[in-house]
């Protein structure tokens, strides 16, 4: 009864992660939408900062910041079943990198208040290497978690920066092909 136990609260913990990742990302993507529509003539500027107002505060306040509290309890949850993760290296790494999503979250959540203000500090483009920040944080957890003790930090290293380096470079052949 324990393992399933156990097997439950993962499964919720990796469900409420996938919702908050979900929201993470939306989020950035209708910042980015509500950013570029500032250009819009003024009716029309109107009407879509109206509508994504609206959609913004529903996924923040409905969808992204409960699953992440969902996801920090019962990953919490995790630890006090299994409290000999918190002596593994990989654990320690994962963790850090949570509490980095945890401030990009916190980001998010300060954007969001600004845009609701008609503050736009952010250019699109921006935005769209903010939004892939997030990207970068879930291949590193679960790699981590994944991988645990087993993987070749070195090998590890390189994978990780050569996924930045290919994201940034889909952003600026992006960027062209818009133009």
């Amino acid at each position: 009864m324990e393992f399933e136990t156990y097997q439950t609260i993962r499964s919720l913990h990796i469900i409420f992660m996938v919702s908050w990742f979900a929201g993470l990302f939306y989020i950035v993507r209708l910042y980015i939408y509500h950013t570029e529509a500032q250009k819009k003539p003024e009716m029309e500027r109107a009407i879509l900062s109206t509508q994504f107002i609206e959609m913004e505060k529903k996924l923040w306040w409905i969808i992204t910041t409960p699953a992440m509290i969902l996801t920090v309890i019962f990953g919490t949850w995790m630890l006090i079943e299994k409290p000999g993760f918190l002596k593994e290296p990989w654990m320690h790494i994962k963790l850090a990198f949570v509490v980095l999503l945890l401030v990009y979250h916190f980001v998010c959540q300060k954007i969001l208040f600004d845009v609701k203000k008609g503050i736009f500090n952010w250019k699109s483009n921006g935005l769209r290497i903010w939004n892939e920040v997030a990207t970068l944080a879930l291949v590193a957890i679960v790699f981590l978690v994944e991988m645990q003790g087993s993987l070749n930090w070195i090998k590890g290293t390189v994978g990780f920066f050569a996924v930045a380096i290919g994201l940034m470079i889909g952003i600026k052949i992006y960027k062209k092909t818009k133009k």
